[in-house]
């Protein structure tokens, strides 16, 4: 549990390192790629997601597989919310 555990959290950190270097690069940015944040309907994807992949990860494999349907759930709320930055890109300058 605990490898899978830091697995999930170095993906996190990688997330988060290319979110600051692209808020270095562009000011703003980071705001933007983390925007899914604050939409219900991504929010509901992901959750969902998480949800319907934790059972079945749990039904087959146990908790730790579950773990890593959180992180999937997280990852498709953030595809899900990419739907509003197409608009608000931040080379529009």
């Amino acid at each position: 549990m605990a490898i899978t555990l830091l697995s999930i959290a170095m993906v996190v950190a990688a997330l988060v390192i290319r979110t600051a270097v692209a808020e270095m690069r562009h000011p703003g940015s980071g705001r933007a790629q983390w925007r899914f944040l604050t939409d219900r309907r991504a929010l509901a994807t992901g959750a969902l997601t998480a949800l319907l992949l934790g059972l079945l990860a749990w039904a087959t494999a146990g908790p730790v597989a579950a773990a890593w349907a959180v992180l999937a759930g997280a990852l498709v709320a953030y595809v899900a919310g990419t739907d509003e930055r197409h608009g608000h890109d931040e080379h529009d300058d």
